[in-house]
């Protein structure tokens, strides 16, 4: 496994903590960025990074941090192939991937505890896709991406 990840200046410190974890379980990581949270950017150019990486398999999946996590995971979810989860705790983050299949995490660093990122982000690498009726519905989200002009 190989994780992307990306953040604005908000979210920065979330995708510094997210390092230390991966670091930890040993799991290879590319960092698309900010590098720093002493300027303001804009979390679109993230999101695209790491969304980008995710779709073209450079990457498995993507963990994503602003200040909410709505705005980089809508910026994600505007990347076809990318179903990015806006996830706040454990029990979000189980169900992201087993029956939404996600492969984009986003968090925001402002409304989730330090000390519950670790966690998370465990949880949300280590659950699988539960398949079956779950399969269906993100086999008619995958149609609706196709079906929409873009």
């Amino acid at each position: 496994m190989k994780v992307a990840l990306g953040s604005d200046h908000a979210g920065f410190p979330g995708k510094e903590a997210a390092k230390q974890v991966l670091a930890q379980l040993g799991i290879p990581y590319e960092d698309f960025g900010t590098a720093t949270d002493a300027e303001s950017v804009d979390y679109p150019d993230y999101a695209r990074a790491v969304g980008e990486a995710v779709v073209r398999r450079q990457a498995d999946v993507g963990l994503l941090f602003c200040g909410t996590g709505i705005g980089i995971g809508i910026a994600a979810n505007k990347i076809p192939g990318i179903r990015a989860a806006v996830v706040h705790d454990v029990e979000t983050a189980r169900l992201a991937r087993e029956h939404n299949d996600a492969n984009v995490l986003a968090m925001g660093v402002r409304n989730t505890s330090p000390d519950l990122l670790p966690a998370v982000i465990e949880t949300f690498l280590k659950t699988d896709f539960a398949g079956g009726r779950h399969a269906r519905r993100i086999e008619k989200i995958t149609a609706l991406e196709a079906a929409v002009p873009h």
